[in-house]
């Protein structure tokens, strides 16, 4: 693990990548939805968090429109996941994606992170 994340938090700012992976609510991987499996892969590695955010609708490759409409009900709507950790561990996740996602797209960006902590206790709004 990273100096920087032995303690669950960055040293900031600090440079990091963002590793965004667009698939459909309706993939699996090995019977398991494909978003909970690769959340869980990035959990195992360690990485420093994930999230999966659904949309309402998109489109990809295929040109498909997928909506949650209520006319036009999909069960496989868009959905992203969004991983942000350093260059190192992020390749540590990618073989893992190269074999969990079939169909979808996949991009890394180099992000700066200017702040990574648990919320306070007492919180502060």
């Amino acid at each position: 693990m990273s100096e920087s994340l032995k303690h669950g938090v960055f040293a900031t700012p600090e440079p990091a990548q963002r590793l965004t992976i667009y698939i459909g609510e309706s993939d699996r991987w090995r019977g398991t939805p494909l978003y909970e499996a690769i959340v869980l892969k990035a959990r195992e590695l360690h990485l420093a968090g994930a999230t999966v955010l659904r949309g309402p609708m998109g489109f990809g490759a295929h040109s498909r429109i997928h909506t949650a409409k209520i006319l036009r009900l999909s069960e496989d709507l868009p959905i992203v996941i969004e991983i942000v950790d350093t260059a190192a561990k992020i390749a540590e996740l990618r073989p893992h994606l190269d074999q969990m996602v079939g169909g979808g797209l996949v991009t890394l960006e180099d992000v700066n992170v200017l702040i990574y902590s648990p919320p306070t206790v007492s919180g502060t709004g």
